[in-house]
């Protein structure tokens, strides 16, 4: 279901207002995408599954002080998922394999192509650990949760045009890491360091 920014604005005041058929169209709209964040950021499916009911159980209470001031709900929102990944990382001291993502991504493919996937999803991942925290959420927001670039700024408690500087420099640090680019003059790729040490681990 898509809706506009208007159509969500719509429902928000009718949840407020204790419309709960309204809440289950807002669930059904952004329960995708913030899984999708947070599995990006935790270690275990089943923790991303049972953060993610906890973001709209979270939600579902704050929603009657909810007030827009220029943020959008999804960002209002992934603002809550984020501090909720913050406190799980914070007591669990662990953090995101994207095998689960390979897996759920791609439930139908057979043991080959499940293969492949991840040979590929190991490379992003350690592209991504060569970024700054800033900069990989700035990524996980806006490619794995399908955010704007203003929600996602509101999510991060950062200005728009933040964001997407972030965004760029991201992107063009992956594209390095990944080969796609050839590295700047000085710069040689770090993804095999990152590959040697988590062999070593």
């Amino acid at each position: 279901m898509t809706l506009d920014d208007a159509a969500i604005e719509r429902l928000v005041a009718e949840a407020r207002n204790g419309d709960t058929w309204a809440f289950g169209l807002i669930f059904d709209h952004y329960h995708e995408p913030v899984y999708r964040y947070i599995a990006s950021r935790v270690k275990r499916p089943s923790d991303a599954e049972d953060l993610t009911q906890h973001v709209f159980v979270k939600a579902l209470e704050a929603l009657p002080r909810y007030e827009a001031r220029g943020i959008p709900f999804g960002g209002w929102l992934f603002r809550l998922a984020r501090n909720a990944v913050i406190d799980h990382v914070r007591t669990r001291h662990d953090h995101a394999e994207l095998d689960g993502l390979a897996e759920w991504a791609h439930g139908d493919s057979g043991p080959d192509e499940i293969a492949v996937v991840r040979q590929e999803l190991d490379a992003v991942g350690a592209a991504l650990a060569t970024l700054t925290d800033e900069q990989r959420e700035a990524i996980q927001l806006r490619f794995f949760a399908g955010l704007s670039a203003r929600e996602a700024a509101a999510a991060m408690g950062r200005q728009e045009g933040t964001v997407r500087g972030l965004q760029f420099r991201a992107i063009a640090a992956l594209r390095r890491e990944l080969g796609i680019d050839p590295p700047e003059a000085g710069a040689p790729s770090r993804i095999g360091k990152a590959h040697n040490t988590n062999a070593d681990g």
